[in-house]
């Protein structure tokens, strides 16, 4: 029996190989009528027989082409009609809609034989991608996903290209950035003063020769510019960092494969497996000798990423003597994000780089390298969510539609609700930098235009001088949008929540560095009770006072005196300079100049201080770190007091005794393995203690914050809990840094949206 339907499908449908899958199996089962691409999918009108339409829908929902995901499939009787005679691909239908977007992948493996078969047209071509694999997301200007929407528009298909096109037996039937070396972009190299000295291959020879002599290159790859050189070319490495200005910052390291990876790393079977993933983040693993490779990263970990295009795997493949390991990383001004154009690639990187691999692509959406640690069976706990994952939007328990989130200031990222779905930007940062504010909006008109968002609520923190609040509250006026301010610790709660699809009542254990507190000082080792409506501040740890502020951010041992004073030791073992220190110590003493916080990140900072004798921090988060990368596994740590006080309803970890024992031990030439490695134990029974006092009910217990980037931690605390008899949930979908607290921020105003009478946040 014959039958007529409509159908439309929804979910990551387009540019993805979708409407060739369709063509095959509407053959196979016999079908005819159209498709084509909408601004809110693919919109199918099929005749056939009802048994074989039941079978082609079956196919339809469980096997999708390889980056699709549907997500939807509606079905609608078309009726009666003229009757149609073959199946066809029609135009694509833009409209008001939206329909979701792949992200950026490695190639596939079809890809990559064409690659190396010489007597494939495709050989040795940068380029090269089809259906299953490529750059999406950061080619992409608007939907429908068609060639004129993508960077590829200028480069019309040769007649080759254009058979496979139409040929439906062809993999890169429909593939609508199909090109090849006759019709589509080319890579060229450039001497230092921009002069063009080789392209196609030629161009490869010369930047592998160039790394190979420890020379410094730009390259353009898939989602910005990046600086590379010879990674174990320790001069090149440290001449890299003298001009980028970059002195201790980790660097990371592009292998050709995982057997250059291995040199460098300890890598378990499930490392290996997030490495070599079609999204290829890079991934922090273990070095093998923990002081090797210093002028990389001077902890125990270095982050490691294999090739995640044609382009990057030609420059590692040795052919012309090149090397098989180079770092790789942003090519930018000190603050500013990654550049995009080859121009201003010319004028940031004069005299940093001896040499520019380029190409003529452009690139629509900025995207840095996604950063991850391989957690439970080869799970990624994200550092950064970017490449690879983004714009793949996150399922929310509650309607979201509308609603914008801001996120925080120094590691920015923002979120847009629609429906139930979150729309999560890449990795932004810091938002103080002008030319980071300005790709901050941008991004988010980007996500504005494909996504179809319509806001109609606006998110944002409680600090009022974050750039990030002075846009929401900008846009929020200019639209006539209700605001919502989440204070910064409920956000990381809400979103460790949403991430794992809790509703409440939840128990937040929310260590990070700093955070506006409801009272107005600064927050950071916090313990609340709540949900996506309200909290209740139930624990927290007593303030330490930072001497000048945010200076004590960077001058760690500002931070380390102020700890031995306030729990009356002398202040000699602060590793501050002769002349500072008494001022600093009258500014403690008699709370001049001085910002208090409870801030369990300034206390890993202060202690770390104390066990290395170091000054200052060279950058965000580095203390902790290094007092993480202390840690050895054959070395038994230090017992030390965990005490507590109440204060105002609210019981406080109080770490004097444990800074006195910890001086008593450094005093006594205990070894600074045992000392680091007791402080983190110590860090973990507070927490048990806390949760055990704080919540007896056992609500489930969510950690976020940056602080649980510790491995360690993350690894002891939630298995010394699950054995006190609680239920712990991590991240795993986002950032448990500020990158991820747009997420709560967005759950939260969701619920607030939906219930505008909830209760205002308690202390």
């Amino acid at each position: 029996m014959k039958q007529r339907v409509r159908v439309y499908v929804r979910g990551v449908v387009q540019g993805v190989g979708f409407r060739p899958f369709l063509l095959r199996q509407t053959a196979r089962f016999a079908l005819t009528g159209w498709a084509r691409n909408t601004s809110e999918g693919v919109e199918l009108l099929l005749e056939g027989d009802r048994a074989a339409l039941s079978s082609f829908l079956k196919v339809l929902r469980e096997s999708p082409p390889p980056l699709a995901v549907v997500e939807q499939v509606s079905v609608q009787d078309a009726g009666e009609g003229p009757g149609e005679t073959a199946f066809t691909i029609l135009e694509s239908q833009a409209g008001a809609g939206f329909t979701l977007v792949a992200p950026d992948t490695a190639p596939c493996g079809h890809c990559l034989e064409e690659l190396s078969d010489p007597q494939n047209r495709r050989y040795r071509y940068p380029f090269l991608n089809c259906t299953d694999c490529g750059p999406r997301y950061t080619i992409l200007r608007a939907l429908p996903y068609d060639r004129v929407q993508t960077a590829m528009l200028p480069f019309p298909m040769c007649k080759d290209c254009a058979r496979e096109y139409f040929d439906e037996s062809d993999r890169r039937c429909r593939f609508e950035t199909n090109c090849c070396p006759a019709c589509g972009p080319q890579v060229t190299f450039y001497s230092a003063d921009g002069r063009a000295a080789a392209t196609g291959d030629d161009a490869f020879r010369a930047a592998q020769t160039a790394l190979a002599r420890g020379e410094i290159l730009a390259v353009k790859g898939v989602g910005g510019i990046h600086l590379a050189c010879k990674a174990e070319d320790e001069a090149a490495v440290l001449r890299l960092r003298a001009r980028k200005r970059r002195p201790a910052k980790p660097l990371a390291v592009l292998c050709r494969d995982i057997t250059a990876a291995r040199r460098f790393c300890r890598i378990s079977q499930a490392e290996a497996a997030l490495l070599e993933s079609p999204r290829r983040p890079v991934v922090l693993l273990e070095k093998k000798v923990p002081e090797a490779f210093p002028a990389l990263s001077g902890n125990t970990r270095l982050g490691l990423f294999l090739p995640y295009s044609p382009l990057h795997m030609l420059l590692l493949d040795g052919v012309f003597g090149g090397p098989d390991a180079v770092v790789l990383t942003s090519a930018n001004r000190p603050g500013e994000p990654v550049l995009l154009d080859n121009a201003d690639a010319f004028d940031a990187l004069s005299g940093i780089a001896d040499g520019f691999l380029l190409h003529n692509r452009e690139i629509y959406n900025r995207c840095d390298d996604s950063v991850v640690f391989a957690r439970n069976g080869g799970a990624p706990y994200f550092v950064r969510r970017s490449r690879g994952w983004v714009p793949q939007p996150l399922d929310l328990s509650q309607n979201a539609e509308g609603i914008f989130a801001f996120g925080a200031e120094e590691k920015a990222s923002f979120a847009l609700g629609k429906g139930t779905r979150a729309f999560l930007s890449p990795h932004i940062g810091d938002l103080k930098n002008a030319a980071t504010l300005s790709h901050y909006r941008t991004a988010m008109e980007t996500f504005e235009r494909l996504f179809a968002a319509r806001p109609r609520a606006a998110a944002c923190d409680l600090h009022p001088d974050y750039l990030s609040t002075r846009e929401a509250e900008s846009r929020a006026k200019q639209a006539r949008l209700p605001l919502y301010r989440i204070q910064h610790h409920w956000a990381h709660m809400a979103a460790c929540m949403a991430d794992n699809g809790l509703e409440g009542p939840a128990f937040g254990i929310l260590w990070d560095g700093t955070g506006l507190g409801a009272d107005g000082t600064v927050w950071g080792c916090e313990f609340f009770k709540g949900d996506f409506t309200h909290y209740t501040r139930v624990g927290s740890m007593r303030p330490v006072r930072l001497p000048g502020g945010e200076a004590a951010i960077r001058e760690i041992g500002r931070i380390a005196l102020s700890l031995l004073r306030d729990a009356g030791l002398p202040d000699t073992r602060a590793p501050v300079k002769d002349a500072l220190r008494k001022p600093l110590c009258a500014m403690v003493e008699k709370n001049l100049s001085c910002v208090e916080a409870s801030s369990a990140g300034r206390l890993f900072d202060g202690v770390y201080a104390l066990l290395s004798g170091t000054p200052c921090a060279a950058y965000d988060g580095e203390a902790p770190v290094l007092l993480e990368s202390m840690l050895r596994a054959e070395v038994a740590g230090r017992r030390y007091p965990v005490a507590f006080y109440e204060e105002n309803g609210v019981r406080r970890f109080d770490p004097r005794p444990m800074i006195r024992k910890l001086s008593e031990d450094l005093a006594d030439g205990v070894p600074a393995a045992a000392i680091a490695k007791g402080f983190h134990d110590a860090m973990c029974e507070m927490a048990l203690s806390q949760c055990e006092a704080l919540n007896p009910e056992k609500a489930p217990v969510v950690l976020s914050g940056g602080v649980f980037f510790n491995q360690y931690l993350l690894t002891k605390l939630p298995r010394m809990l699950k054995a006190a008899g609680f239920s712990v949930f991590c991240h795993h979908r986002v950032s448990t840094g500020d990158e991820g607290i747009c997420l709560g921020q967005l759950a939260i105003a969701a619920k607030k949206e939906e219930c505008s009478t909830c209760a205002l946040p308690s202390r």
